[in-house]
């Protein structure tokens, strides 16, 4: 009677606590982590990709896209001194805002430069709900088009129902405390061992061509000399491993290899580019290629899986 009495007490004071979180978490709404700065280097690369991609579509891979103009808190513009295929930005910018994580609702203006008027726009709703937006089909006359994207500020609000957040860890706390009596309960403890064997750690050698790479230790091996890489470095030589012989976008790498630092530099992977060619130069099997406009292309004569 006394091991029952025990566990329900024990089994009650957990369930106290859970319903406690629970309304706590109730109270405590979870709001956007992305600050200011933050939110504006993202909207300024993907309003920057969205226009690099309705140049090429339009068969344009050489007009320089001027800088994104932050208008005021939430508005931005990019200026097109070339017509594009209107119907090909919905589905183009919504790609480039995933791209970079931006999940605020927005509108979108095409407006004329000259003018200042408006031409053509929708909201994101709009899009979200058909994959369609009006006008799209319809002849646009030869021009300089300025477009505007208005986000609006995210909604502070609970994610989540309290109920679920209640029951659920409630239930956790139980079986945990299930287990922790039923330990009590078990027999003498064991001998201990004395054995000084030690499991045998799973290989982080990844290889690729001729070359092979520790990724726990960031080193690189190739052409029998081992090079000792820098944090950045190895990350990206790993980026460059796992999409073999595929054409990364500039975007993509500075997203992949610098985001955590906060501010991204375009120059950055120019030069980290220009210091693992030099580290890879002895192996015949293996080149980095410059994908003009686009990005970089890791070539592996002989492909193995990373």
């Amino acid at each position: 009677m006394e091991i029952m009495a025990g566990k329900l007490t024990i089994v009650a004071s957990f369930l106290v606590i859970s319903m406690l979180f629970g309304q706590f978490a109730w109270i405590t709404p979870s709001t956007d982590t992305i600050t200011p700065q933050r939110f504006e280097e993202k909207a300024n690369l993907a309003l920057r990709r969205t226009g690099h991609r309705l140049l090429l579509v339009s068969g344009d891979s050489t007009s320089r896209i001027p800088a994104v103009k932050k208008m005021d808190d939430g508005t931005y513009v990019l200026q097109l001194s070339k017509s594009f295929d209107y119907s090909q930005l919905p589905s183009l910018l919504q790609e480039s805002l995933d791209l970079h994580g931006i999940k605020n609702n927005y509108d979108v203006a095409v407006m004329d430069c000259k003018t200042n008027q408006l031409q053509l726009g929708y909201n994101f709703l709009d899009y979200s709900k058909s994959k369609e937006v009006a006008c799209t089909g319809r002849d646009q006359v030869m021009g300089c088009y300025n477009i505007k994207v208005t986000f609006s500020a995210p909604e502070n609000s609970p994610k989540s129902n309290p109920v679920w957040w209640t029951l659920g860890l409630g239930l956790a706390l139980i079986g945990v405390s299930y287990v922790v009596l039923s330990r009590r309960k078990a027999a003498p403890a064991p001998l201990i061992e004395t054995s000084e064997e030690h499991p045998v750690e799973k290989s982080t050698r990844l290889q690729f061509g001729e070359s092979s790479m520790d990724l726990d230790n960031q080193l690189l091996y190739t052409a029998n000399t081992q090079h000792n890489l820098t944090f950045r470095e190895a990350k990206l030589l790993h980026l460059f491993i796992k999409h073999q012989n595929q054409v990364l976008e500039r975007d993509f790498i500075l997203k992949s290899v610098w985001e955590d630092e906060g501010v991204t530099v375009g120059r950055s992977i120019d030069v980290f580019v220009s210091r693992l060619r030099k580290l890879l130069q002895e192996d015949s099997s293996l080149k980095i290629a410059a994908v003009h406009g686009v990005g970089y292309r890791l070539e592996v004569s002989h492909s193995n899986d990373a």
